[in-house]
Formats: C-alpha cells, structure tokens, sequence
C-alpha cells in the first residue's frame, strides 16, 4: 500500500483481482478490493440474521455505548477518511472533511436516540384490561447507497438499523466503496460485531439488488439513488411487502423574489448548487428569479461563479473538484450543449479546468425556459439554469410542475409570503432563506417520484422499528 490512508482497510477488504477504484481527478488507480457474488451475499445476509438477534437482546445502553465507541473512531480518523473520500470521488478535501463530520454525527445522534427508543401506555377499553405498545427492531436490513456521499448516505442507515437493534448489509457504488469499508473496519474495532454490520460491493449490482428483494431474512430495504432504479426495487420488493425507504431523485426549486436580499441570496445558490461540483440529490437544480431582479441575480451569481477555482481536491482542498467520472462530465456537457441550441446563454467567464479528469467548468446558464430540457433533468453537475418569473403564483406553478418532491429553496424578506410559499411547495423539505438544509436532528425525505421514508431525527429511527400492541387481559 503506497496511500496512507488505506491503512484503515482490513486486508481481507483489499483483492489484487477485484474491483478497481480510480481518482476521478486523474484516472489514477487507488485499490482494488474484494467483490461479492450472490453466493457470498447471501452467506453475509443469513450470518447477519443470525446475529440480529443478540444484538437486540443488549440493553439500549449497551447498543448506545458502542455506537458512541464508533462515532469517537470516525472522529479520530477524519483526515484519512477524508483523504480516501476525495481519493475516490474527487470532491475536494475541505469538503470530505466535513462529510466525515456530518456523516459522524449520525452515529452521535442515534447512538443517543437509542434509548429514547419508546413505547406507550394506552388507556384501557374495559376492566381487568391493559394495553401496552412496543417499538421493536424490524429484523436483518439491506442498503444500497450512491456515489455522491460515500460515507454520510451509510452512516444515516446504518446508525438507525444498529440503534434499533437490526443487523445491515450495505452494497456501497461500484466507483467509492472505500470510505464505506473503512467505516465498516472501524466499527468492528469499536465493538459492533463482524455479522452485524457488512459492507460488501458485488460483482453485480443488479444481482445484489435481486437478492435483497428476494431474500426472506431481508425485511427491510433501504436506497438511496434514482427514481428509475427506486421503482424496480419498489415492484420486486413487492412480492414479499418488504418495509422499504427510498430516497431518489430531485429538481429542488430555488425561487428568488424582488424582495430578497440579493447578496444572501447569491451565497445560498453557490452552496445548494456547486457543493460537490453540483452532485447532491437536494441541489438547486432549477434556479426561478422574479422580473425585478433576474439581470442583478444572473449578474452576481455569475461573478461569483467565474471567480472559483478547479481542481484535485487533495493538492487544492478547496477547489471545486471533478465530477466522478468521465461518463457524468459528458453527460452534464450535452445538457449544456443541448440547452444553448435551445436558447440557453452562459453568462460570465469560465473557471479553468485541468485536462485529462473528469472536469466541467462551473457556469451559469440564463434565458432559460421551462420548455428545455434542462429545466426537467437532474443535472447532477455544476450549471445552474435560471429561469423567469413574473408572480408568486407562476413561480410555485413552476415549481410544483414536476414528478419530483425531495427538496425547494426560496427567499423572500416577506415573512406572510414565507409561509404561503412555505405551505405551498409540494415536496419534502425546504430551505427558507438558506441554501443548506440537511442535518442529522431534521427527517430528510421526499414525497411524490422522490420517495418515502425519513432519516434523520427520530423519525429515521422509527423507520428501522416495528410497533407491537399488546393487550394483557385478566388482570380484575
């Protein structure tokens, strides 16, 4: 091993012969590490089952003092986990750091949350009577998480699974299994037992996915990903009604009234939309500005925009980084190019951008109109698209035309106007006058095409927890 940071990898994660991680930054090979087939999987899954249940016969202190073990590795080992996270996805270092510290702080919260895990006392209906409820663990859990937020989208399951007392198996993205196998090394160091929680990439994504939906022991599935892939798992799942979260895909709204303030503005677009050169699922993806200042904003956003830098993320740590692979730089280059045949003009100079990574230059893209195609699409890269609107009534109009509801964002110094629109937005969350809302106290989820289910807040907790009623009779 040449790179430092994958001391934290258990040499049974690493094979000469498997999967080949690259840096986006420069096509540069990090490691190879050990794949799955469905045979092994399904060994990982019903050791998992097994070992769900004396874990969930520990007391609620127990499971809390060992999730607090692991969130205090993760801290510890920030540096090299951030080293490996933008070795893998090339998003700059200063923000890997902060992705361990946010995904970190998951484990923190429900480590605590695990004895906060309650049930209720209901008033009885007849004498010699008591009714009770249990919240119990839903059993052996399966997760697939994406690319984006290699460690955070697995700490934000696995925290709630093990605090509820299941056991998990995470398939992490085929270009950054790293972070995800460091963080299963240091749980085990921690003292969460090796069935309990497995993190396995496979040979076969799609083979994996089939046997999460097929499995018995599997009673619940968590993804993070598209929509598309969302409704396969949804129908395959079908056949045994597994318990399913789902968070896909967004075309978050960012709507900018006349009366906001322009500069606050400004800043939160550049933190929604060029965070992880515009790869997160609550990205601003559609940028709506009323009449009275569309040239200002355009302008501003612009300026800010031209002005940043590119680059690797471990030479420069706070550049914007690349984007993870060369298929995703190409794809986000034909929305572009598609847009601009459409009407669409770049506004402002473009940052420069280093030959042979999967690059593209932050831009701002005006004159767009809701009859583009980049106004539907998830760009998943750094552009931002901004649109016209005259009144409040047409930019919710816009807003809501959409199959997706994860995440809008809106400023308005009018605090009436904050809770119509507020009200309004037909989605999962929204950011009032802040560009940045995820959070581990908050639920984060969608509704409509962007899925169901929380994580997060006590809310992420329930949803690895079944509820039991019990009745307890002869007791006149």
């Amino acid at each position: 091993m040449t790179e430092p940071s994958l001391q934290l990898l258990r040499p049974e994660q690493l094979d000469a012969n498997g999967l080949v991680v690259t840096n986006p930054a420069n096509g540069s090979q990090v490691a190879t590490v050990r794949r799955y087939d469905t045979d092994a999987l399904t060994r990982i899954i019903d050791a998992a089952e097994a070992a769900r249940h004396g874990w969930a016969a520990r007391t609620a202190k127990q499971r809390s003092d060992i999730l607090r073990a692991w969130y205090d590795l993760i801290i510890a080992h920030t540096e090299d986990l951030a080293r490996l996270m933008t070795l893998e996805s090339g998003k700059p270092l200063d923000e890997a750091r902060g992705e361990v510290k946010y995904g970190a702080a998951f484990i923190e919260w429900f480590a605590e949350e695990a004895r906060r895990a309650y049930g209720e006392v209901i008033p009885t209906h007849a004498e010699g009577k008591r009714i009770v409820t249990l919240r119990q663990p839903v059993g052996t859990c399966a997760a697939i998480t994406p690319w984006n937020f290699p460690l955070a989208m697995i700490t934000r399951k696995v925290g709630p699974a093990l605090a509820a007392g299941c056991s998990i198996i995470v398939k992490p993205a085929e270009m950054t299994p790293l972070s995800a196998l460091a963080l299963e090394a240091l749980a085990q160091e921690a003292g969460i037992p090796h069935d309990l929680f497995r993190v396995a990439p496979a040979v076969k994504s799609s083979d994996a996915g089939d046997l999460f939906c097929t499995h018995r022991a599997v009673r619940k599935i968590s993804f993070t990903g598209s929509t598309a892939v969302g409704k396969v798992i949804m129908a395959k799942a079908a056949g045994q009604v597994k318990r399913l979260s789902l968070e896909l895909g967004g075309n978050a709204p960012f709507i900018v009234f006349d009366d906001a303030d322009l500069d606050r503005a400004v800043e939160g677009a550049i933190a929604s939309r060029y965070r992880n050169a515009g790869q997160t699922c609550v990205c601003a993806n559609r940028f709506l500005v009323q009449d009275g200042i569309y040239d200002a904003f355009v302008e501003k956003l612009a300026a800010r925009v031209g002005a940043m830098t590119v680059g690797d993320g471990v030479a420069n740590p706070s550049a914007m980084g690349p984007l993870v692979s060369h298929r995703e730089a190409a794809r986000v280059a034909g929305l572009v190019a598609q847009a601009q045949a459409q009407g669409a003009r770049p506004v402002g100079e473009l940052a420069d951008v280093p030959q042979g990574g999967a690059f593209h230059a932050p831009m701002v893209l005006a004159d767009v109109t809701t009859d583009m195609d980049i106004a539907h699409e998830e760009i998943f890269g750094p552009v931002a698209p901004v649109i016209r609107f005259s009144d409040e009534a047409e930019a919710l109009r816009i807003a809501n035309d959409t199959p997706y509801g994860l995440a809008a964002y809106f400023y308005t110094a009018d605090a009436a106007r904050q809770w119509r629109v507020m009200e309004a937005l037909e989605c999962g969350m929204v950011g009032v006058n802040d560009g940045l809302i995820s959070t581990e106290v908050a639920p984060f989820g969608g509704v409509k095409e962007s899925g169901f289910g929380r994580e997060g807040s006590s809310h992420g907790l329930a949803d690895y927890m079944t509820i039991k009623y019990c009745l307890l009779g002869g007791l006149g």
